[in-house]
C-alpha cells in the first residue's frame, strides 16, 4: 500500500513537473512569433519605445495597407503557391516511386542505389557546380530552377523507402499472384497505406519549396519571378535604409512594422496547412524511421 502510495506521489509529481517544462518550453517557441505578429500591428512610437510587444496599446493596419497596396506581394506570393503546388506533386511521384523501387528486395543494384543516396546526404558537388549544370540545361530565370535541382530530398527518400520495407510482402506476393502489374501493385495497394509517410513527406517538400530562397537568388534575375522569401529580403534591406538594384519599395514608416507584417504574411500559410495533416505526421515520421 506504501508502496502504490509513493510511486502514485512520485508520478504525480512527476506529471505536474513535465506539464511546467512543456507549458514553458512552448512558451519560449510562441513569444517571438507572437511580439512579429503584435509587431506588424504597433505604431512606430511604440515600436521605438518598446523592444518586445505583445499586445500593441493601438492598433494599426498601414503596415498591412502599404504591403496590399501593390501587386508585387500578390505576384511573388502566386509564384510561391505555384513553386509550391507543382513542386511537392512533382517531388512526391519521383520520390515515392524512388522509394518504392528501392524498398523491394530483388531490385537488381539496389545496395548501391542506396549507398549512392546516403553518399549524396554527405558530399556534394558545391554551388558552383550546381549553377553550371542549370545554366547548361537552360534553366536559369525559370520557375524549373526552382523544382528540378531539388525535386528528391535524399532523407525524405530514406524515410519512405524504410516505410514501404515495413509493409508486410505478404500484400505484394498475394497481389501478383492475382495478376497484377508493379505500378497496379504501387498505386492501388501501396500508396493507400502509405498516406500517413506520404502527408509527413508531403509537408517536408512543401515548406522547402515555401522557403526558396539561395536557389532563387542564385537562378532567377527576373524580379517578377521573385517567390514570396526573397521579395521578404527586398523589403528588409530597402526598409534598413539600403540601396538595392531594382529595388521596388520604398522607404515609408514604420519600417519595422512593414518587415514583420511581410514575416506574417508568408509564414500564416504553412501555418494553415499543417493542422490538416497533423494526424499524419507523427504517424509518418515514427514507421518510417524504425525499420532500416
Amino acid at each position: 500500500m506504501n508502496n502504490r502510495s509513493s510511486q502514485s506521489r512520485g508520478y504525480k509529481i512527476f506529471t505536474i513537473f513535465n506539464y511546467i517544462f512543456l507549458t514553458l518550453l512552448a512558451a519560449i517557441c510562441l513569444f517571438p512569433f507572437l511580439n512579429i505578429i503584435a509587431s506588424s500591428f504597433a505604431t512606430p512610437a511604440e515600436m521605438a519605445r518598446k523592444k518586445f510587444i505583445l499586445f500593441p496599446e493601438t492598433f494599426s493596419l498601414d503596415a498591412y495597407r502599404y504591403i496590399l497596396s501593390t501587386p508585387t506581394i500578390f505576384r511573388s506570393m502566386a509564384v510561391s503557391v505555384i513553386v509550391t503546388l507543382v513542386g511537392t506533386i512533382f517531388s512526391m511521384i519521383v520520390t515515392s516511386l524512388m522509394a518504392y523501387g528501392l524498398s523491394r528486395k530483388y531490385l537488381y543494384g539496389r545496395s548501391l542505389f542506396n549507398f549512392l543516396i546516403v553518399f549524396s546526404m554527405l558530399f556534394s558537388g558545391g554551388m558552383i557546380p550546381h549553377f553550371l549544370v542549370v545554366k547548361s540545361l537552360g534553366l536559369l530565370n525559370t520557375y524549373a530552377s526552382l523544382i528540378l535541382p531539388v525535386t528528391v530530398n535524399a532523407f525524405n527518400l530514406i524515410i519512405m523507402r524504410n516505410f514501404f520495407q515495413a509493409l508486410p510482402d505478404s500484400l505484394e506476393e498475394s497481389a501478383k499472384i492475382d495478376g497484377a502489374s508493379h505500378l497496379t501493385i504501387f498505386t492501388k495497394i501501396m500508396v493507400p497505406l502509405a498516406l500517413p509517410s506520404i502527408a509527413t513527406i508531403s509537408l517536408f517538400y512543401a515548406v522547402s519549396y515555401w522557403n526558396t530562397y539561395m536557389n532563387a537568388i542564385l537562378y532567377i534575375n527576373d524580379s517578377n519571378k521573385w517567390p514570396i522569401q526573397v521579395l521578404l529580403r527586398q523589403i528588409v534591406i530597402v526598409s534598413s535604409g539600403l540601396q538595392v538594384d531594382g529595388a521596388m519599395f520604398e522607404v515609408v514608416p514604420p519600417a519595422q512594422s512593414v518587415k514583420m507584417a511581410v514575416i506574417v504574411i508568408a509564414t500564416v500559410p504553412m501555418l494553415l496547412v499543417y493542422p490538416f495533416i497533423q494526424k499524419y505526421f507523427v504517424k509518418g515520421a515514427l514507421v518510417g524511421s524504425v525499420k532500416g
